[in-house]
């Protein structure tokens, strides 16, 4: 499974979902934007978040540095001001059959890149993507939309 992490959801905020989830009072959540994690489960929702909040019922090292929490605890911690220093609320995922992934890759349909909490949780969404293919040495300006091998 993987997280999309440069598509803000329009007009939603943590707040609006809190409101839906708990009885937390969220007078004070600004900010927090909710993004589009992808396309399954739309409903479901992930925390992905600095490594150093752990949450009381289930975090998940994912790399260095981050985690994702899966539990509504985290949101409520947040709304308290005890959450994770940095964050980003996912609503869906992304998702792959066994093997259909490293194919895709294999196919040179994915770039990947080490994770980078700055590019992460720091830069604009409309910066991210440009950041990760820098990361790698990629100029965006010499992407083609065209696939193939080199």
């Amino acid at each position: 499974m993987g997280l999309i992490v440069n598509k803000p959801a329009a007009d939603l905020k943590l707040g609006d979902v809190l409101d839906r989830l708990s009885d937390v009072d969220m007078d004070d959540i600004t900010g927090l934007g909710v993004h589009v994690g992808g396309p399954v489960e739309t409903e479901r929702g992930f925390v992905l978040h600095s490594a150093e909040y752990r949450s009381v019922m289930k975090t998940t090292d994912i790399a260095q540095g981050v985690a994702v929490t899966v539990t509504l605890d985290i949101l409520e911690d947040i709304a308290r001001g005890k959450g994770p220093r940095q964050a980003m609320l996912m609503l869906g995922y992304a998702g792959w059959d066994a093997g259909q992934l490293e194919g895709e890759i294999a196919q040179n349909g994915w770039l990947t890149c080490p994770c980078d909490t700055d590019i992460l949780f720091t830069l604009p969404d409309a910066r991210k993507w440009e950041a990760a293919l820098t990361s790698i040495g990629v100029d965006p300006l010499g992407l083609s939309a065209t696939a193939g091998r080199a």
